[in-house]
Formats: structure tokens, C-alpha cells, sequence
């Protein structure tokens, strides 16, 4: 036979059981610290990254310069120079602020085009509102 197992003594009987009802205790509030809510990435405002046409740069450069920027491969880039130079801009990013400015950086510093003695510097970038009716 099982030798009965001692279980602690709560000062309950079997069969009663002694209920009270607790008072909530409240929160602990520090007056010191409070917490903000990181705005929802998500919902962050988005910014095209419009590079702009000149006749200094040639459409090797403009690849070369978009696949060392971005990562966009020679047929992405390629199409990208192309619409730039039939259309005079073009949006090659859209993402958030802080992504976009660092990229127009990197355009604006990625020098002038080897290929052409007229070529003082490097293309052009703006940036614009996703949804602002000029962007596209």
C-alpha cells in the first residue's frame, strides 16, 4: 500500500474552504518613466527617389551607377536609364525618408561619367512625396 503523502497544512479542512475576496491591488505607477509608441514603420509617408536626365552621363554609366547603388541588375538598370532618358525622370525608389536621402547622397556623390570629357559631375536626384500628384 502507498504511504499517504504529507501535504502542507493551509489551515483548510476538507470539505470547507475559506474564500475572501482581494481588493485589486493598483498598478505601480513611476512618475519618471514614460512610455511612447514607436510609430507603426508601415505607416511611415513614402518618398520616390526620381533621377533626373542630362546629356553628361551615358546609359553605361547610369547602369553602372544604379547596379552599385542599389544592387539592380544590368536589364533593370538598363530599362531604368532608358525611361530616363526618353522621359526626363525617373523613379528608381520608393522607400522611406531616411532610405532615399541616404541614396541621393550616394548619386550625387558617385562622380562624373569617365566616358564623356563633359561630364563635370554626377546626375541629378530628387526627391519627391509618393503621393504627391507631381511624383511619377
Amino acid at each position: 500500500m502507498a504511504q499517504p503523502i504529507d501535504a502542507p497544512d493551509h489551515g483548510r479542512t476538507m470539505g470547507a474552504v475559506n474564500i475572501q475576496p482581494r481588493t485589486p491591488t493598483p498598478p505601480a505607477t513611476q512618475p519618471d518613466h514614460v512610455e511612447i509608441e514607436e510609430p507603426d514603420a508601415a505607416l511611415a509617408p513614402l518618398y520616390h527617389l526620381i533621377l533626373l536626365d542630362d546629356d553628361a552621363h551615358t546609359y553605361e554609366y547610369v547602369i553602372e551607377m544604379l547596379a552599385g547603388i542599389f544592387g539592380y541588375g544590368r536589364d533593370k538598370a538598363f530599362a531604368l536609364a532608358a525611361i530616363v532618358d526618353n522621359m526626363g525622370r525617373v523613379v528608381i525608389e520608393t522607400a522611406g525618408r531616411e532610405q532615399v536621402t541616404g541614396h541621393q547622397h550616394r548619386i550625387h556623390a558617385y562622380g562624373a561619367d569617365p566616358r564623356l570629357p563633359q561630364s563635370k559631375g554626377s546626375m541629378s536626384a530628387i526627391i519627391e512625396e509618393a503621393g504627391s500628384p507631381t511624383a511619377g
